[in-house]
């Protein structure tokens, strides 16, 4: 579960009674209603795009069309992990990026997603935007001051 893509957003996130089965511990669906949080969180708090208004007064949507998944032991109600999100690639109308849930013992889950922008009037995919692209493409310059898993010096 490396990454070799630069960090560009990253979050704390407290495991609630809401993200857990009767075991105590994150049932694996929860950590996308996570990730998609933390996508919203990147998009307002980070890029400087307004993820609500981009949503409902642009209808411009940014739907998950490729996912993969990655488990690697388990989060437990009350914990804190870190979720951080790597910007792989900007495409024409999608891009991808690297979300890795990491608890005090290491990683918990990896996620990577391919999003792509569409019209939410015709549910058509579209070209990114330009102030979304300028804005992806600023992130994706930023230098990761973070080091990875695996990552050699």
């Amino acid at each position: 579960m490396t990454n070799d893509a630069p960090i560009v957003f990253e979050r704390p996130v407290r495991i609630r009674f809401s993200h857990c089965d009767p075991a105590g511990i994150v049932f694996f669906p929860q950590y996308l209603t996570l990730t998609n949080a933390l996508v919203e969180d990147w998009f307002t708090d980070a890029l400087g795009i307004d993820y609500a208004d981009m949503i409902g007064g642009r209808r411009v949507g940014l739907p998950i069309v490729r996912l993969e998944c990655e488990f690697a032991r388990p989060s437990r109600m009350g914990e804190t992990i870190s979720l951080a999100l790597s910007l792989i690639d900007v495409g024409r109308h999608s891009i991808r990026i690297r979300i890795v849930g990491r608890g005090p013992n290491g990683v918990r889950f990896a996620a990577t997603q391919v999003l792509v922008t569409t019209s939410l009037e015709s549910g058509e995919s579209i070209v990114i935007p330009d102030d979304i692209r300028a804005a992806l493409l600023r992130a994706a310059a930023i230098p990761s001051t973070i080091e990875h898993e695996g990552a050699s010096s």
